[in-house]
């Protein structure tokens, strides 16, 4: 089979193409097909020459509304046209949460990902449950600044329950923010992003953005707040429903976690719980990822679905 596409701009077949046709090369490995470029046409040969042509078009979309092409994005695609999926995958593009200290814009990168946007907007107590990978917290953490720089609510508050990976937080020196400080990284790094450093710490010192270990939670209440609680596998039912009990007037609450990796010694997960106790409740949302929204090395992939397999068997 033979299929032809139109290029009216190099920079467009450059960035296709990418650098020393990387992405052209990792193209035709996965699809068993030839690609070449003569004049001012991509020439595809080969059985799969069809499905090449579909995810060739869906790059030069993404390319053409100014994003950059990685092989993240092109494996995405590819699945998108796998499933027969109807999205168009530049309508995640129309879609920006908010934009980073340098001005890059922050959208959802998956199917999913945008799901969860849907449900955040219309849902005051969310869950997002799925693997590591897959934009949880980013997506989370980009919608509480959104929320709060239109002034929807006053203040953002970040917790983790300070239990990771089975170990001992007593053996480190320090109080309890300073033991903890370590596991919540990842928030202060996608705050930072998006803020900035100097913003962000700006809002830390007038408390207008928190980030704190679950404990601190305990006997407040609070209004008028965008709340997530990241790692939420590791919190005990007893933790869990302290939580959900905290958030008053004019709050959300974005509950995230990854019910496969559960960290507790011989205590039930208050997020499995949480989810069995409130299911029949219309108020709450639930997204559930899947590997397919994971935004991590192609292998990462690989890895959760045998997991999944072996589990499952």
């Amino acid at each position: 089979m033979r299929e032809t596409i139109q290029i009216h701009h190099v920079d467009v077949i450059m960035q296709l193409a990418g650098n020393l046709d990387e992405h052209f090369n990792y193209i035709e490995k996965i699809l068993d097909i030839s690609l070449s470029l003569v004049r001012d046409e991509i020439v595809i040969e080969g059985h799969q020459a069809s499905k090449a042509k579909k995810l060739l078009e869906k790059l030069i979309a993404i390319i053409e509304v100014g994003d950059d092409l990685d092989l993240q994005k092109i494996e995405y695609a590819l699945e998108l046209i796998e499933d027969d999926a109807e999205a168009d995958i530049t309508d995640f593009y129309k879609t920006t949460i908010c934009v980073t200290k340098e001005g890059k814009p922050v959208y959802p990168r998956t199917l999913g990902q945008k799901q969860y946007l849907d449900i955040i907007d219309n849902k005051d107590l969310i869950f997002g449950i799925g693997p590591a990978g897959t934009g949880k917290t980013y997506v989370a953490v980009a919608m509480a600044i959104k929320a709060f720089k239109s002034g929807k609510v006053k203040r953002i508050i970040v917790t983790r329950p300070a239990i990771e990976a089975g170990e001992n937080l007593g053996f480190l020196p320090g109080d309890l923010q300073s033991k903890v400080d370590p596991y919540l990284r990842p928030i202060y790094d996608a705050m930072e992003e998006i803020l900035g450093y100097e913003s962000f710490n700006a809002y830390r010192e007038r408390g207008l953005v928190e980030i704190a270990p679950l404990a601190y939670m305990r006997g407040r209440t609070l209004d008028h707040a965008f709340i997530i609680l990241d790692e939420a596998q590791n919190t005990t039912t007893a933790q869990m429903k302290m939580f959900l009990t905290r958030f008053g007037f004019g709050s959300k609450v974005v509950i995230n976690g990854d019910v496969t990796q559960v960290d507790l010694e011989r205590k039930t997960s208050g997020l499995s719980h949480a989810l069995h106790v409130l299911r029949d409740l219309d108020e709450i949302g639930v997204m559930t990822f899947t590997d397919r929204d994971v935004m991590r090395h192609g292998l990462v992939k690989k890895i959760i679905k045998q997991y999944e397999l072996f589990e499952n068997d």
